[in-house]
């Protein structure tokens, strides 16, 4: 399989990687069969975080004896210093590995949250650091969900990779991040090559990101005709045909009104709305298992402000999307509101 070398961290990895939410849903057994899978294909880059449950751990088996052969990264949501701390002792042992190979920020999605990590005093970023001078991990990554955020996450120069959704519908980076990425030799490395879940056709979603030699992209797996499926398409002619570019505009055409991309230019919410995140909800309902959003401390509070919402409008003239943000609101309340009654 295609390598290419990850920016300025040197490592050479496969064009196609692994992101690691789906296995939460499979039977340890399975989810170590469809890692093992995907290594016997040939990639090389696993990614996973410490917020995925069982994800890490599952990982950690079945690299087993393999460990040199791969470079595994993993997440962590920015809190104190100990909780960092302890958040990257517990992957490492999850992971049964004495170093990670990249180790990011996970979701830094404003410019507050990025200030605090590399306050120059007492910045999380030193946390990073220290961990690197102790050999515990290689290279340090951020991950975000907003172009803004993104943009300055690059250029600081803190970083050596970045992880940001990207496909030919939420296609933005390939103007706005991607030059930014080669301009700094920083690793870009593509989540979402789906859509989380919105886009179906395999095939389109996976070529059109072929035609970026330089990024690594991680689809979740579940199956292993999945990752068949997908190496299948990376080993195939890459050039997109004009079928599939007249299929591509159709899609986008499709769901170009009905899709949020998560720039959150709709905020702020006076009542304090975490619009992107309600929007999406029918993603995590797709790729994640009930346990994840239903008792998670945030889903359930953004919820309830959601069922509170005025429809003063406000968010909806900021879209440059033009979506009706008050209707998918109620669609992503509603939704909530069957799932956590079917689960009860």
């Amino acid at each position: 399989m295609e390598k290419i070398k990850l920016g300025k961290t040197g490592l050479m990895v496969t064009r196609l990687g692994f992101g690691g939410i789906p296995i939460q849903r499979l039977t340890e057994a399975d989810a170590v069969k469809v890692v093992q899978k995907c290594l016997d294909l040939g990639v090389n880059y696993l990614d996973t975080a410490n917020g995925y449950t069982t994800s890490e751990e599952r990982i950690g088996k079945a690299v087993k004896g393999r460990r040199h052969d791969v470079f595994i990264a993993t997440k962590t949501f920015p809190g104190t210093p100990d909780i960092i701390e302890k958040n990257l002792d517990l992957s490492l042992k999850r992971l049964d590995t004495d170093y990670i190979d990249i180790y990011q920020f996970h979701g830094i999605n404003d410019k507050a949250t990025l200030d605090k990590i590399l306050d120059p005093e007492n910045g999380l970023y030193k946390v990073f650091e220290k961990a690197k001078q102790a050999g515990k991990i290689r290279h340090i990554g951020i991950t975000s969900h907003q172009m803004d955020a993104a943009k300055l996450e690059v250029q600081s120069d803190k970083f050596e990779t970045i992880m940001f959704p990207f496909n030919f519908i939420t296609n933005e980076p390939a103007k706005e991040l991607l030059p930014l990425c080669r301009e700094h030799d920083m690793g870009f490395i593509v989540m979402k090559p789906l859509a989380g879940g919105m886009l179906d056709d395999a095939m389109l979603c996976f070529k059109y990101l072929l035609q970026f030699p330089e990024v690594v992209t991680i689809p979740g797996i579940e199956k292993i005709s999945e990752i068949e499926e997908i190496a299948a398409i990376y080993e195939g002619p890459k050039k997109i045909t004009p079928v599939e570019f007249t299929r591509m505009k159709r899609m986008i055409t499709e769901l170009g009104t009905r899709f949020c991309r998560r720039c959150d230019y709709c905020q702020p919410c006076d009542q304090g709305i975490p619009i992107s995140m309600i929007m999406t909800f029918p993603t995590f309902v797709k790729r994640l298992p009930p346990d994840w959003y239903l008792k998670s401390p945030f889903i359930p509070e953004g919820m309830e402000k959601a069922k509170n919402c005025t429809e003063c409008g406000e968010c909806e003239s900021r879209c440059p999307f033009n979506l009706p943000i008050r209707e998918m609101l109620k669609e992503g309340y509603n939704l909530y509101e069957q799932v956590k009654a079917a689960n009860i």
